[in-house]
């Protein structure tokens, strides 16, 4: 069967967005498990240990739960919205990680193992992106923007005033800190010339000398901690304080709704955390001239940040609601607007070939 190179192009999309689905719910059932587990040995806990060796069934396990529960929707709810705003959340957390790169390009060897590949496939050169824009890093801000829509109408639809504070706090955190989060990017679009997180990777290149977590070191932290803001992670995780909101926004959701909720919230910190790799820690590249660039690299980094986010959330105490407006308009904003000065600064009047340059 021959195809057309539109064809060709669009059957290369189909299975990259086929992997990288897949790809993203399996890491989800294993970020599930692995949280659990990490948070169990820093409290002296052992976690999930039962279900599988070292527990790793869980996931599993809980899955065919939440399956096989009764969806429940509250009489006083809009069951329209009460029903689409996990979608809608849901979507747009896998639609922002369509545009970034979790590596250069690959060519399809010949032959061996890849014999079963059509004739117009092998040694074709395949980008490990679904979609590669010139404008990634303002597509990823306009996307992640809609995904607050899906926590604020999962809140209002419930009927309930502990679920409608929930959606509000998170309307209000995410406003706030997407301005730090778009503020902290504006340095490193400045380094690089450009909007393509490609192009910002590729600006990284010689060592990790070079990457933009040593010259950005003021918009990183922006950045880290805008980020963490934004996926609800812990210390900021407001909109779902157990303590006085029951469980926040998703109170009243059960079965696969609550589990796209979550799926949402993992998605989101994945994309996070490969954001980041990309922009301040040179993506695939490797941190040493004299060893190879390799998709590898970047998943090392990726799941260092998602680490990291699991260290917070067994570490840190949450904040008050008061406490988290007050630093990001306070404190986050005038950093990020100051780094933006310094680097234009620096862009400006430091000429190329200079050191960190």
């Amino acid at each position: 069967m021959t195809l057309s190179p539109v064809q060709q192009e669009l059957a290369i999309a189909v299975v990259k967005v086929l992997v990288l689905f897949n790809a993203l719910l399996g890491l989800f059932s294993v970020m599930t498990w692995a949280e659990r587990r990490l948070l169990a040995f820093m409290q002296f806990r052992l976690g999930p240990n039962r279900t599988g060796p070292v527990g790793i069934l869980q996931p599993v396990a809980d899955g065919i739960k939440l399956f096989f529960k009764e969806e429940l929707i509250p009489a006083g709810a809009n069951k329209w919205v009460f029903v689409a705003a996990p979608a809608l959340a849901i979507f747009t957390a896998f639609l922002s990680i369509a545009v970034v790169p979790y590596g250069g390009t690959v060519t399809l060897p010949r032959g061996g193992l890849f014999a079963f590949l059509p004739d117009w496939l092998e040694g074709r050169e395949i980008q490990l992106q679904i979609a590669d824009l010139d404008v990634g890093l303002l597509f990823i801000f306009a996307i992640s923007s809609l995904g607050v829509y899906g926590i604020v109408l999962a809140g209002w639809a419930a009927g309930n005033k502990y679920t409608l504070l929930g959606g509000l706090r998170s309307s209000a955190q995410m406003f706030s800190y997407e301005l730090a989060l778009g503020l902290s990017w504006v340095g490193v679009i400045l380094l690089a010339g450009s909007f393509r997180i490609g192009d910002i990777v590729s600006a990284q290149a010689g060592g990790f000398w070079h990457w933009n977590f040593v010259q950005q070191v003021v918009g990183f932290a922006v950045y880290l901690v805008a980020a963490t803001a934004e996926v609800n992670r812990t210390p900021f995780d407001l909109p779902e304080a157990e303590t006085e909101l029951v469980a926040g926004f998703h109170t009243e959701y059960s079965s696969m709704r609550f589990a796209l909720l979550q799926m949402a919230e993992y998605v989101n910190m994945i994309t996070v955390a490969a954001v980041g790799a990309n922009l301040f820690f040179g993506g695939w590249l490797s941190p040493v001239p004299f060893l190879p660039d390799s998709p590898l690299w970047f998943f090392a980094k990726m799941f260092a940040a998602l680490f990291f986010f699991i260290w917070l959330r067994g570490t840190l105490p949450r904040l008050r609601y008061d406490q988290l407006m007050a630093f990001g308009w306070k404190v986050l904003v005038p950093l990020a607007t100051l780094n933006i000065l310094l680097t234009a600064a620096w862009v400006t009047f430091v000429p190329p070939g200079w050191p960190f340059r």
